[in-house]
């Protein structure tokens, strides 16, 4: 029988380097499929040509030297994620192959392997590229195609010159912006926030390396404290990647708490100071200087013996704390806060994309405004229907038409300038499935020429029936002062056929149409 001996004390962990390892690798995924995304395939063939160089060159080393295979501990494949994300989406896929190369056979199998490093290959990789490929490491292309600055650079260029500049931080922060493969912060923010959580990391280390580094650019970064620049700040670069994923490895960081509050407001502070006083963003060199420091720092810095702890003695004791002073689980706290990064990261998505849903909008009004009025060549204001609306505010129109509204009228032009109709945007809330808003248009007697949806979410197979031919039709080439909407029972010109088992959507469209009838005849008739 064989005994496995160790010295105490003995401690067993269900999570393996393999488990850990696996887990980092499936934080780091949600970024790397947001650059894929957002900067093309060629950003995919770097990611798995790097991956597949560290991994080959981790199993060439075990090979050639006789040891175990060891890439099954899926460190070789986090250092070569790691590094295809610090570089940018149009790097030849030649570099991370060398550079991962350099990371794994240099930095760390030549050390002993995993464990043994000094410095964190990944950075080490990158550092080893941007040395030896400075000119081609630095080409960021934009996402029209042309090769441009990243937005860190243009701010930094900004800052040397002393001109003040303002970016877009909610493209740097949604990683929409040109920059490196991994630039989307709120994807490595969950990604490491989901560490945090599980214990994988410290957040001694992140969160004091995100502090100092934010407190020394407010400090003397030339802007102060300003919300926006310290966010600019803190979404260029590699800061949060830096703090989240590089200076945490296990090997390369101090074993004390203490200790990594210190690692990581070195990482911080020199990160700052290197992107002030530099001019550029040298943030990894940042975090290989303090990896150089880690032995130091362990060395005056001693943790307490195991199970010395205060706390651990409280415990050991039954003695319980105040409900105040209970520990917040830190799952807990890394859920809330994944959920509000989600939350801002929806609301920038949101203000990213109004413009050009409002956009859209306004481009399908007009169109459906040149279909309801043949002819027109241009739709021009009249100032009493201007008024008219003004003076509603959004309120409900009239009192027989229900929840109608009148958002916009116009007078059509044709190319002459002579008036050839009328275009209303009329908006009826009392749709079965939300609001229903038509174009109408008016022939100069108050003819109807046509009708076009521009909102109509009803069900489909019945309200949706109401802009099908069958239905619209009926109210075309009528001029009446009111349309009735015929449920059974009622005949003539005015007759609006109700929609079998949609009347509620047939009796909205009606109310929409008489609305905009009234308005015409009422305020817009005449009118030039």
């Amino acid at each position: 029988m064989k005994l496995n001996l160790s010295a105490s004390p003995h401690v067993r962990d269900r999570w393996t380097t393999s488990f850990i390892m696996h887990t980092v690798l499936l934080s780091l995924v949600p970024a790397a499929v947001i650059g894929v995304i957002v900067y093309g395939w060629h950003a995919l063939f770097v990611i798995l040509a790097s991956i597949l160089a560290a991994v080959g060159s981790e199993a060439l080393f075990c090979l050639i030297t006789k040891r175990p295979l060891s890439i099954g501990d899926g460190s070789a494949a986090v250092t070569g994620m790691l590094l295809a994300l610090s570089l940018s989406p149009s790097t030849p896929v030649i570099y991370p192959i060398l550079g991962s190369a350099f990371a794994i056979l240099v930095v760390k199998c030549c050390f002993g392997g995993l464990g043994k490093n000094f410095i964190n290959p990944a950075l080490a990789g990158r550092c080893f590229l941007l040395i030896s490929f400075g000119t081609a490491m630095s080409k960021f292309p934009a996402l029209d195609g042309v090769t441009s600055a990243t937005p860190l650079k243009v701010m930094t260029d900004a800052m040397a010159e002393g001109l003040r500049l303002d970016l877009d931080v909610t493209s740097m922060f949604l990683g929409t912006a040109n920059g490196v493969i991994g630039s989307s912060i709120v994807a490595l923010l969950i990604g490491g926030l989901v560490l945090w959580g599980l214990d994988i990391i410290h957040g001694e280390i992140c969160f004091s390396v995100l502090g100092a580094f934010t407190l020394v650019m407010g400090l003397f970064g030339g802007r102060g404290f300003e919300p926006a620049y310290l966010a600019a700040q803190l979404c260029g670069g590699g800061v949060v990647m830096g703090a989240f994923f590089m200076a945490t490895d296990y090997t390369t960081s101090p074993v004390s708490r203490l200790g990594q509050a210190v690692y990581g407001c070195l990482i911080g502070v020199l990160g700052a100071l290197f992107r002030i006083l530099g001019k550029v963003d040298y943030f990894s060199y940042s975090v290989i200087i303090a990896n150089l420091f880690t032995p130091l720092i362990d060395m005056y810095i001693i943790p307490k013996p195991y199970a010395y702890r205060k706390s651990a003695i409280r415990a050991a004791s039954g003695e319980k704390l105040p409900p105040l002073r209970q520990r917040i689980p830190k799952p807990v706290i890394a859920l809330t806060l994944i959920a509000l990064i989600s939350g801002v990261a929806l609301s920038g998505v949101y203000s990213m994309t109004r413009k050009t849903i409002e956009q859209h909008e306004e481009a399908a009004k007009a169109a459906a405004y040149v279909a309801v009025v043949p002819g027109a060549a241009s739709f021009e204001n009249v100032e009493a229907a201007d008024a008219a609306i003004q003076a509603l505010d959004g309120g409900v129109y009239g009192t027989e038409f229900g929840k109608a509204y009148i958002n916009e009228a116009f007078a059509a032009k044709d190319a002459d300038g002579n008036t050839v109709g009328y275009a209303l945007s009329v908006t009826s809330g009392d749709g079965y499935d939300g609001n229903i808003t038509l174009s109408l248009g008016l022939d100069p007697q108050g003819k109807v020429l046509g009708i076009a949806f521009t909102e109509l979410n009803e069900t489909p197979g019945m309200g949706m029936l109401a802009k099908e031919p069958a239905f619209v039709n009926q109210f075309l080439d009528k001029a009446v002062s009111q349309f009735v909407h015929n449920k059974g029972g009622v005949s003539g010109d005015n007759a609006i056929d109700a929609i079998s088992g949609a009347s509620t959507t047939s009796g909205a469209v009606v109310n929409a149409v008489n609305a905009g009838l009234d308005f015409f005849h009422s305020v817009m008739q005449g009118g030039n």
